[in-house]
């Protein structure tokens, strides 16, 4: 993670009324005969959000500056809880250890990152987790849930590290479930408040950008 970050959450509480999503870059260059063609700049998409939105309790503007003020502005990363898309299954589905797989065994290997794919008939990505919630991680092997001794999780990196007893042999499937957050950073170094009524208020846009590894 690039420059400084602190593993501290955005407040739960405030992130439910965001609005963004994933932001992608492409180039598409008209061509003589008509056509055209298409280039993906960014190998990864990048999340970007407002979470701005929908706040009023000046209880809750006071909790944004005061998180903003601790950060730096944009200085310091944070975790970010995606309100629609924070677990390895689908925002309605509970985590399973076999939701995901994130490798295969070669009977020496014991490290493995954790990472969730977004796919279907046409194509599919590959996403890199890197902020997991700890204690929610749940591993497999060769689909067989590992028990919670039988491997670590680095909730700073993503990377499961399962216990020698346990590695798995060649060819065996390895998966995993979990919760997690995005490790964003504040896109603005300046908040603007607008009290509009006693006890209530608004601040237009607070941006914020993923920070990619």
């Amino acid at each position: 993670m690039s420059n400084g970050f602190h593993e501290v959450r955005f407040p739960l509480r405030l992130s439910l009324s965001t609005s963004g999503g994933p932001k992608r870059l492409t180039d598409i260059v008209d061509l003589t005969n008509g056509r055209e063609a298409r280039n993906a700049r960014w190998r990864n998409s990048r999340r970007v959000y407002d979470a701005g939105s929908g706040l009023r309790a000046v209880d809750d503007l006071y909790a944004v500056v005061a998180f903003f003020e601790a950060r730096g502005g944009q200085l310091y990363g944070f975790r970010f809880r995606d309100p629609l898309d924070g677990k390895s299954c689908g925002p309605g589905e509970t985590v399973s250890p076999f939701d995901q797989a994130i490798g295969t065994g070669d009977g020496a290997t014991a490290t493995f990152r954790l990472a969730k794919t977004y796919g279907d008939a046409g194509g599919e990505w590959r996403r890199e987790i890197l902020k997991p919630v700890a204690g929610t991680v749940t591993v497999a092997v060769d689909g067989v849930e590992l028990p919670g001794t039988g491997f670590a999780c680095d909730a700073a990196t993503g990377v499961v590290t399962i216990a020698e007893e346990y590695i798995p042999t060649s060819g065996a499937l390895v998966q995993a479930g979990f919760e997690f957050d995005v490790p964003v950073r504040f896109d603005t170094d300046r908040i603007d408040v607008n009290l509009e009524a006693f006890r209530a208020g608004r601040i237009p846009a607070i941006p914020l950008v993923e920070i990619l590894p």
